[in-house]
């Protein structure tokens, strides 16, 4: 991959760009901030390892990986993402209390509509019985 521009790794850390850059494909020079996150948090050197470890097909997911959880850091130092994943958690469980609930509901307005043609059953075969002589 020949650069005629740095990529936002290269040029963060000022070198010549190469043409097998491992970081130029996940780190594009017109995003420089994702860049600056993740080196930041993982460090050119350990970003570099990290990616160059894993088959290409699986590079893209990782890079993103990084930068999402560097980004969160950045914001958060103590909680990082795991404040997010625990929002989404508490989330989760709000919405199983309110479908157990509605389905409570939902049952609980069957089993009245039920009772209800029984005893319309009821009345009619009552209604039946006194008609006839």
């Amino acid at each position: 991959m020949s650069h005629s521009t740095r990529c936002a790794a290269c040029k963060s850390l000022r070198r010549r760009c190469p043409k097998d850059c491992v970081l130029a494909p996940y780190f594009s020079p017109t995003n420089p901030q994702r860049f600056a996150c993740v080196h930041k948090i993982f460090g050119a050197s350990n970003t570099t390892k990290m990616l160059e470890q894993l088959p290409l097909h699986l590079r893209a997911v990782a890079a993103d990986c990084m930068s999402f959880e560097a980004s969160s850091r950045v914001e958060d130092p103590v909680y990082g993402s795991v404040r997010i994943i625990s929002r989404l958690q508490e989330q989760i469980i709000e919405a199983q209390s309110e479908l157990v609930k509605t389905k409570g509901e939902i049952d609980f307005h069957n089993a009245q509509q039920q009772q209800m043609q029984q005893l319309q059953m009821i009345h009619a075969i009552a209604q039946e019985g006194e008609d006839q002589p």
